[in-house]
Order: C-alpha cells, then structure tokens, then sequence
C-alpha cells in the first residue's frame, strides 16, 4: 500500500475553506467545550482493558454498547474511511472532588444540535464545539468500565479515580493475598485493592497528580491559581540579566509536573507485522496522544484564560508539531530509530516496509538537531509549550494574549538556560531555530497520514480524522488569504 503524498494545491476545490469549520460531502467538524469558567477535557477514543493480566496488558479497540451501563445516550457515527463507533450525544463535564463520595457528581449535558450557518462568521462559532462532548467513548484503562474522564494521566473511572486518590492521600499499602496477578473488572475491581493499585500504575496514572494537602475545592481552587494570570510567576523576577533562581523557573517546574507519562503502542501480537498494521498502529496511538496533548494543554500557565476559540484554533494548528517533537526527543538515544512508544520502535527497514522511509528521514533530521544541542528535558517541555503558541493559525482571535504567553515562556527558557548553560548565551537563540523546521516536518506527516485517509484502509478514530481535516482545511485557507 505504497503512496503518493497529497499536494495540498489539488485539495482547494475538495474543501470549503470556512472560519473554523471543516466540510467535505455530508461531514461537518463540530466543536464543543465547556464554558470559559471550566475547562475540563475527557478522554474518548475506545479501549477495552484485557481481562487477565496473561494478555501481557495488551489493549484492544471495541465499540461502547448503545446501551452501556453509563445511561447516556449515543448515536452511531460512520467515520468516512469505514470505521464505525458510537459516539456520545449528550456533553458532560466532571470536577474532582475531596473524597470517594464527592467523586460523585452531577454532569453538565449540552446536546449537540446540527447548526447550518450561511456565512463566515457563524462558522467561526462553531468550531468552539469539539473536544469534550461530541466523541467517542473511553473505557477505564484500570477496570473497564466506562471512563469519565483523563484522571492523573490515564482515562478512568470515577471509582478507580477515588481509589487512587484516596490510596496516595492516604499512603496506604497493600499485600495481594493471592499471587499478585488478581482479575481487575468493573465487577471484580474491589476484590483485591494490591492489584487494583498496582494496575493503576501500569496503565500510567501519575501519583505526583495528587494533591497531598486535601484542601476542599478541588480542581477550581487550584486551576485559578495556576491559571489566573501567567505574568504572576514573573511578577517577583529580576531583569533576566543574570542567572535567577527566582520565579521564572516556576514555570519550567510547572510544565516539568504537567509532562504526560510514557504512552504505550501496545500492537496485537497475534496480528502478522505487514503495512497495514504499522500504519493502524501509529494511528491509534495518535489519536490517543492527541486526547492527551488536550489535556496537556490546559496546564500551560495561562493557556485556559485565552478564548475557548483561539485554545481550539491553537490546538488544532499545532497539535502534529507537538506530536513530531515529543517523537524526535524520545528519540535521542536511539540511533537511526523512531520510538513512537516505549513498546514501539521502529528502524529504517520497518519504516521502509510501512511507506515511512521519507517521513522517517526528515524526523531524524530534527532528531539530529535536538542531539547536537543536546537538548535538556527542561528546554523539551517549554519548546513544546512554545510551539503551540507559536501558532500561525488565521483563526486565532486575540494576538496580543498568545502575544503574551510566548513572551512568558520565552523569558522562563531564557532564564533556565542562563542557569544551566552560562557560557552558552547563544544557546537559546539556537534552540528556539529548530521550530521551522519542526513546522516543516509536521507539514510532511499531516500531508502523509491525509494521503492514507484519503485511500480509506487504515482504520482511524474520529478525533484524528477532524483533526487532521482541520489542519489541512487551515492549510488550504492560507493560500485562500
């Protein structure tokens, strides 16, 4: 299944290059998202947690059941390359709470209704309508049952949430008495709590997202803290002049704690190695990063006080360039090899059998640079908040406020870097060079992965196929301006 990238100069007459919509035939991007007050992003993709630890913690793609145990209401959704999936039509929020029974709280519904728009600036309204309500379901990767939301780094369940929490506030420790290797389902899930917890930890949850202090409020109080005003961790900082340990570097801690855990490809064994199963594969684990990348998002200082608007046009700009850097720096150590996942890497052979051998090469190159700067973890994280902001998208809005995050991260990278690196003052001058040609790269990957949706058999989750259609949809309008 070799194929020829897709010039995006054929794509002009295919899209209608609409302010924040994206419309090819029937289909139609539809954005949906809480109110500005309360940003909360869940998980969707669907994955079923295997039943016994003897499948090695191998995931397997399902479909949620019109009538799950959830009481929600779902609608079957035909993607255009002929994956089918139920996706939810009734939009629901959930907000942490202090202890096991506060995790049960009410959600906010706002059905999704079909708004035919006339002009540009209804569409523009519209593409505020996508990432929390209108997608697919997630299961909870620790029991199975359906997941409310993106709990300490993993899509779970209000129940297997509480009990990590209540388990980490608490220090408590646990002894299996059996043989460590207990069945955890929705029902079998309070059998034993040793191996409840510890399949917690394998699927990725994150003990330092708990809050040890159990202050009451939960996710608000602590959200406007953070996220009221990006220039309050500047406001105390001497001029960057000299190295500082002040409070510039508070933001480089903060998007240190903020960074995702490893992610986990974790393809079928059973499943012969061919084209097709690569290409499947990094798919589905890039729809999974990209629920991610949304949840990431919302902790860069600041970045939840921009419009819901320009948080999407951002997002929806830079989310390959986030996707390319993170693979390029997991890929240091590596030598002529691409770790996709810390169960996924793949050489310049398997990248030749899987029509990758082009796109390969121009990541490496990026790879390259980072290893002669010998980029640090540090830099990584504030040059891929960065690259974000660094948008060009024509959508966003308020300038001026993206404007200012940059500058905000700029001045904390700029300060690290007179730390770690003061014999080097040119360094972050050399550092912040690599973004066109992580543009550049990125640009290659969504015209590769839009050339495979286009030839319709690599099966693709939803929210990959709207977003790489709003990517290229923002592509073709920039030639339209």
């Amino acid at each position: 299944m070799k194929s020829n990238t897709v010039d995006l100069r054929s794509l002009e007459p295919v899209l209608l290059c609409d302010q924040g919509s994206v419309r090819k035939g029937n289909d139609r991007l539809q954005w949906t998202m809480t109110s500005q007050q309360d940003l909360y992003i869940d998980s969707t993709a669907v994955k079923k947690e295997p039943l016994s630890p003897a499948h090695n913690g191998m995931l397997t793609s399902d479909i949620v059941s019109a009538t799950t145990e959830a009481h929600h209401n779902y609608a079957r959704t035909v993607i255009p390359n002929g994956t089918d999936y139920h996706h939810q039509e009734n939009g629901h929020h959930m907000q942490n709470g202090h202890n096991s029974s506060d995790e049960e709280n009410r959600y906010d519904s706002n059905s999704s209704s079909e708004i035919l728009t006339n002009g540009a600036a209804e569409d523009r309204m519209m593409k505020c309508e996508y990432m929390l309500h209108s997608l697919p379901k997630r299961l909870c990767l620790v029991c199975g049952d359906v997941a409310s939301g993106f709990h300490y780094g993993v899509a779970s369940c209000e129940a297997c949430k509480a009990f990590f929490k209540r388990t980490i506030q608490g220090n408590i420790e646990y002894s299996c008495p059996a043989t460590n290797e207990c069945e955890i389902t929705k029902r079998r899930r309070k059998s034993c709590q040793a191996c409840r917890f510890t399949k917690c930890l394998k699927v990725g949850m994150l003990k330092e997202g708990v809050r040890l202090d159990r202050v009451r409020g939960g996710r608000q109080k602590y959200k406007r803290k953070i996220d009221a005003d990006p220039s309050s961790y500047v406001q105390q900082a001497p001029a960057l002049k000299k190295p500082s340990n002040g409070p510039v570097n508070k933001i480089v801690a903060h998007l240190m704690v903020a960074e995702p855990e490893k992610l986990y490809a974790m393809p079928d064994p059973t499943t012969p190695d061919s084209e097709l199963k690569t290409l499947t594969t990094l798919c589905d684990l890039a729809d999974r990063e990209l629920v991610v990348i949304i949840g990431w998002a919302k902790h860069i200082p600041g970045f939840s006080n921009l419009s819901l608007s320009d948080q999407m046009s951002l997002l929806q700009s830079g989310w390959m360039e986030i996707l390319i850097l993170g693979l390029a720096f997991r890929s240091l150590h590596y030598d002529s090899r691409l770790v996709f996942a810390e169960d996924y890497i793949i050489d310049e052979e398997q990248s030749r059998a899987a029509g990758l051998e082009e796109l390969s090469r121009h990541i490496l190159r990026l790879v390259g640079r980072l290893k002669a700067l010998g980029v640090e973890k540090e830099e990584f994280v504030v040059l891929k908040a960065m690259a974000l902001l660094n948008s060009d998208s024509v959508y966003v809005e308020d300038h001026e406020a993206v404007q200012k995050l940059q500058d905000v991260l700029h001045d904390a990278l700029q300060d690290h870097d007179l730390n770690a690196h003061p014999s080097d003052s040119r360094r972050i001058g050399k550092i912040l060079m690599m973004l066109p040609l992580l543009r550049e790269v990125a640009t290659k990957a969504v015209q590769h992965f839009y050339t495979i949706k286009m030839e319709g058999q690599v099966p693709m989750h939803k929210l990959f196929l709207e977003m790489l259609d709003a990517k290229i949809s923002e592509v073709v309008c920039k030639k339209m301006y």
